[in-house]
């Protein structure tokens, strides 16, 4: 079976600025996806909401020692949100179902690299 990660960048200052009910429409949003990925035959693996990207810190190798920095590796409008770790047989499937996240945002579906012998 394949693994792929979905990866859900987002606008945060969007986000923060979104009420409690407007917020909850969203939950709804993943809650129907987890029910649609179920009923597809998908099989999550893993997931999760991810803090604020200012509470990211960045690790580069700089001379031989590491350097470290707050915040994100990049500085953009969208940062990355939040993931879902998803092994399924049907791609097609998988990508119709993210289509329902993709509302407000894009959604970036990458293959797990795989390095065994199959």
């Amino acid at each position: 079976m394949d693994e792929y990660l979905i990866l859900l960048p987002d606008n945060e200052d969007a986000w923060e600025g979104l009420s409690d009910a407007e917020r909850e429409a969203v939950y709804d949003l993943h809650r129907e996806f987890a029910r649609r990925l179920e009923e597809g035959g998908h099989t999550m693996t893993g997931g999760a909401e991810l803090a604020p990207s200012r509470t990211a810190k960045t690790v580069r190798r700089v001379a031989g020692r590491p350097v470290i920095s707050e915040g994100p590796p990049t500085d953009s409008a969208e940062q990355l949100s939040g993931f879902y770790l998803v092994e399924t047989e049907d791609h097609d499937g998988l990508a119709e179902a993210c289509g329902l996240l993709a509302s407000h945002s894009p959604v970036e579906i990458r293959p797990v690299a795989r390095h065994d012998a199959e």
